[in-house]
């Protein structure tokens, strides 16, 4: 029998959402720059369950800004994937993060 499929239930879901500010010192061009953030995002997404993307900052040689987001049922989990995806970051960064922020909805 062929039917409508079940609703999901909405308030189940949770998204945790995070930027992240870099200050990227060695970086001379965005040509570089784009090159630097092409492994730092493939790194993340290969590592956590994340999406992740440059959100701002896009012209800037020594700054960017990534966005990352975590879908789960769990809001606790969508925290900490993201915390752990910025951990990564900054260990693979050659540079620092100057600012960073995290919501969960």
């Amino acid at each position: 029998m062929v039917g409508t499929p079940p609703l999901v239930n909405m308030s189940a879901i949770r998204v945790a959402l995070g930027t992240v500010e870099l200050h990227l010192p060695g970086v001379s061009s965005l040509k570089e720059k784009r090159h630097v953030l092409k492994g730092i995002k493939e790194r993340v997404k290969n590592r956590f369950n994340v999406s992740i993307a440059e959100v701002d900052l896009n012209d800037t040689w020594q700054r960017a800004t990534l966005g990352i987001a975590c879908v789960s049922n769990d809001s606790r989990h969508a925290d900490e994937q993201v915390a752990k995806a910025v951990n990564l970051i900054e260990e693979l960064l050659d540079g620092s993060i100057i600012d960073y922020r995290v919501e969960v909805l």
